[in-house]
């Protein structure tokens, strides 16, 4: 069983950073997709960045050249780095593993990632 154990996350300020890291319980980068979520209040889950098997990276179009996607696989962890945060960050952000190739196909497939963090909530104040 995979676990993913996220940290991080909290309060910062608008156009300020925040970093969330996301543990793997044991090693799995070179055979799963690996992505960040988030959820806000009163909106469907969405997408933030995704790294697929081929080491291809993603991004949704409102984060790109702000939150980087990153792996360390001696950590085991995957981590989010945001920059110039804006107020409509503000959301539960969840990690999440797939063995498929990537989230695309997950997603194309009508299907959940298979494996999930606890959450994290981010909170931006202006």
């Amino acid at each position: 069983q995979v676990q993913l154990i996220q940290s991080g996350g909290g309060s910062v300020q608008s156009g300020g950073s925040l970093k969330l890291s996301c543990v793997v319980s044991r090693y799995i980068h070179n055979g799963y997709c690996m992505a960040w979520f988030r959820q806000r209040p009163g909106k469907e889950r969405e997408g933030v960045a995704a790294n697929d098997k081929d080491g291809l990276t993603n991004y949704a179009d409102s984060v790109k050249g702000r939150f980087v996607i990153s792996q360390d696989k001696a950590k085991n962890t995957l981590d989010l780095q945001m920059n110039k945060v804006k107020p409509e960050n503000k959301a539960m952000y969840y990690c999440a593993a797939d063995p498929r190739t990537s989230m695309s196909t997950v997603q194309r497939l009508g299907v959940d990632p298979m494996f999930w963090g606890q959450g994290t909530q981010v909170t931006v104040s202006s």
